[in-house]
Order: C-alpha cells, then structure tokens, then sequence
C-alpha cells in the first residue's frame, strides 16, 4: 500500500518559493550570450512606464456599519487583509501616554478570551499564517496572512483577535516594560533625538503629535484603563476591513458576515474628532549639548500642511527640486560646498492635521553654522527666483516615474483605497494628483514657495557637541535656548 506523504504548511511555502527561485535560475542561465558594445547612458533608451491600473473590487457594508473591500489576486493561494480602525494615540488621555500602544500590541501578544496566547500563537505557527495589531499616532491596525487553503481557520482567529482580546496582566506587565527598555535608550541616538525634540519644538510638548511617553504615564495605566480605550474605539462602524488575495467572493462574504455580521456597533456614538495642530515656536535656534558627538545632526522647519491642499502637487515638485541627486541641495550643500554627505528638505504633509516642512541634514562640527545658512539661502532661493525648465522637468518626471511603482501589486492598491476611505479622500485622488503634478509650472513652484516657506517661522535645532561648533550657533541668533532631554526619573 502506498502512503501519502504530507508536507507542513510552512515546509509547502519554503518548497513553493525554491521552486520559483530554481525556476528563474534556470531561464537565466540557460540564455544565449548575446554580444554587444556597451553604450554610454544617454545612449540608452527605455520604454515608457505602463499606465496604473486598479483591479476590479467591491466595497459594501454590513450592517452593524462595518466597510469591506474585497480585491481577487489569484497570482499565488495566499491571501491577506487589514482592518484599520479609527483611534490612535492622538486620542490618549495626557496622564496615560502610552496607552494606545499598550492597548494596540496586548489585543494580540494577550491572546483572546477562548485562545490564550501561547495556543493562539501555536495554532498559527502551525499553518505558516500571521495576525497583528497595533495602534499609532493616527489609526488602529489588524492584519492576517494565510494559506487560501487556511482562511477560514486564520480568519475565524483573526475575527476573534479584534472582538475579544484578553488583556491579562501578565502581557500589560511584559509591554509596559518593553516601553520602559525603550525610555531608557532613547537618548542613545542623536538622530532620534533630533526627530523628537524638533516635533516637541514645532507642535508643542503637550501636542498629540509631539508628546512622548514617560515612566510616569505608564504608572497611570491600569488594565481598566486599557479595556475603556478598547471598548470607545474598537467597534464595528469605526473600522473598514480590506482583503486580498486568492479566494471565491461567494465563499468569503458569508464568513465575514458570520464572523463579525453579530458584534454590535456602540449605541449614539460620536465618530472621534481630529485633534487640532498649531505652531508653538514661531522661529528660533535650539541646542542639545552632546559633547560626545563629533558632528551635529540638524533639523529646521516649520508646520506644514495637508494633502489635501489644491497647491500639494506643487509643493510636492519643490521637494523634488531640492532633494536627491541633481537636487539643489545635493549639489550645493554636498557636491560644492561639501558641508555633508547628506541633505534635505521636503514639505510634509498629512492626510487629516498639517504636517511639517523640515530640512536638515549631518554635517561635522565646525561646518554647522554654514550648513544651516547655506540651506537657509536655497530656500530664499527658491522664493525670490524661477527654478529652470531642466528643474522642472527633472523633478515632475522624478515623480511620475515613481508613480507606477505606488500600485506594483493588487496589496498594494487595496491599502491606498482604505487609506483614502479611512480619512475621507476620494478614491481617484491618486489621479488627481498625478494630473496636477503633470500642470505644474516654475510660476507655481514660485508662488507655493512665497506662500508656504516662511524663513521667520523656522525653528532650527542642533544636537551635537556645542563647544566644537565654531563659529558658534550665536552667528545665527542672539539667543540659543538649550534643549533638556534628560529621562524624567519614575515616581516609585
């Protein structure tokens, strides 16, 4: 009698990828030689980028007012999806920093009522298959990946993940510690401070979008707290679930119906509100004194705005103006000057709050000072002059070139679409970008630059070794205001 014999589902994924991986080797190497004289670069010619387009999906609703998106991508029999939840760490008390991420990572890492979380986790590792949550500034996550031929055991956990976490104690304890571990070590890396103290410097301390978490903020929050955050955000009409992959709609809309069709949605409950940003440091220069360091790490900027702001295309092409190689940056700032290796300045946006325009860069010590005058006297630049028509050029065809590679794969699309539904964009906003970028001229680039550098309002920050700084950060103003990063010590 011949016996079957029966891969394991992670063994079936590692023979599946090798099989493709000897395939490809096989095409390679067995291609004739084909003999030519190399050609210099400008003599090299590419066929234009393919247009994008969106596969074919549906978007309905249940009715406890859940959204779901379903794309097919019969490619490989794997599939995948995202739910994105409207919370954040935005909507945390000011007492409980923190608090949203702890409730984001123990929905997971605390198993669920019926799974505890070592057999959650075992009965995944044993299809090969994922599921993770989280939570961040601005939203909640969970996602899951599988076999086709596990969604209905993946996604019944997945379901059960995000409508009945545990939240033990023991798995609070481990994540607040993992926090702590993290405290602790933030002041190892001067970009990083960089990055955070700037935040603090622009939005304010106590903003949302710039406060960090403390030993203290975590002594606030007990498991009640974490359940309470849970059940205000968690709720079927504040989420909207994406899925991916190979699967039959007729088989998966009645699991998803029979998954989550019976969570009730809260009762009168207001959809959460955006946290309004504003500008607290109108100007001015920073330090962070670490004499140990032998360059200084440089951020400057001011508040930016959102993408959905008519001049974003515009502002999108003066960040290709300034940055990457042939940039104004690059070429002034490293190439002519060689103040540092590296150089940027972008305007960032947001999708829901304004985000910030920032510049900066590393340069060694005695270089400091020139560097932030050097990128001060580009953006003026900028302001007062026409860039050429080779800018322009290169920095709309840097943008559209890199558009197609937006939407490489169906994943990919899905997640710009609930992206664009979760902050209430319209699903062809991609396009109208793409178009407006394409109209942009050296008058816009001008007149956007006018508009929304504001040289007075930028905030510049150093952190590095303030006694090897020469000339001094007093060349740039009277007054230097020094930062203090120092980690506030817990209470107990």
């Amino acid at each position: 009698m011949k016996r079957s014999i029966h891969l394991p589902r992670r063994s079936l994924l590692r023979w599946f990828k090798l099989a493709i991986a000897t395939l490809l080797l096989v095409v390679i190497f067995h291609r004739p030689a084909i003999a030519s004289e190399a050609q210099h670069y400008t003599e090299l010619e590419f066929p234009p980028l393919p247009e994008v387009q969106i596969p074919d999906y549906e978007r309905y609703q249940l009715d406890n007012g859940m959204t779901v998106y379903l794309m097919e991508d019969r490619e490989l029999p794997l599939i995948s999806g995202t739910a994105l939840i409207r919370t954040g760490s935005r909507y945390e008390p000011a007492p409980e920093v923190g608090l949203a991420a702890i409730t984001g990572t123990v929905m997971r890492s605390g198993g669920t009522m019926q799974h505890p979380a070592d057999e959650l986790n075992q009965m995944l590792e044993q299809r090969a298959a994922v599921v993770e949550t989280a939570i961040d500034t601005n939203s909640g996550s969970a996602t899951f990946s599988a076999l086709s031929e596990d969604l209905n055991f993946v996604f019944e956990l997945f379901a059960e993940t995000i409508q009945q976490p545990a939240f033990p104690e023991d798995k609070i304890t481990l994540a607040k510690e993992q926090i702590q571990g993290g405290i602790a070590r933030r002041n190892d890396d001067p970009d990083a401070i960089a990055s955070r103290e700037f935040r603090k410097l622009v939005y304010g301390e106590s903003s949302p979008y710039a406060r960090t978490v403390e030993y203290n903020t975590l002594d606030n929050i007990a498991r009640e707290d974490i359940i309470g955050f849970y059940e205000k955000y968690v709720r079927p009409e504040n989420m909207i679930l994406g899925i991916v992959g190979d699967f039959d709609p007729e088989v998966i809309k009645p699991l998803i119906a029979e998954t989550f069709g019976d969570w009730k949605p809260a009762a009168n409950a207001p959809k959460p509100g955006v946290p309004e940003a504003s500008q607290k440091h109108l100007g001015g220069v920073f330090a962070v004194d670490r004499p140990q360091l032998t360059q200084s790490y440089i951020q400057m900027g001011h508040i930016g705005g959102e993408l959905s702001n008519p001049d974003y295309p515009a502002l999108s092409v003066l960040n290709g103006v300034l940055n990457g190689f042939g940039g104004r940056l690059f070429n002034e700032v490293r190439s002519r000057q060689g103040l540092a290796y590296v150089a940027y300045g972008y305007w960032s946006a947001r999708y829901d709050y304004p985000g910030l325009f920032i510049a900066g860069g590393q340069t060694r010590s005695d270089a400091t000072v020139p560097f932030i005058q050097t990128v001060m006297a580009e953006l003026e630049k900028l302001r007062s002059q026409l860039i050429t028509p080779d800018e322009l050029s290169y920095a709309k065809e840097s943008i559209l070139n890199s558009f197609v590679f937006n939407f490489q794969n169906p994943e990919q699309t899905l997640s710009r679409l609930l992206r664009y539904e979760y902050y209430d964009y319209p699903t062809d906003f991609i396009f109208q970008y793409q178009n407006a970028v394409q109209n942009v001229t050296r008058e816009d680039i001008r007149r956007v630059a006018q508009e929304y550098l504001k040289p007075e309002q930028i905030v510049t920050l150093v952190v590095g070794n303030q006694g090897e700084i020469n000339p001094p950060l007093s060349a740039l103003s009277p007054e230097v205001t020094t930062v203090d990063v120092s980690i506030p010590t817990p209470r107990s």
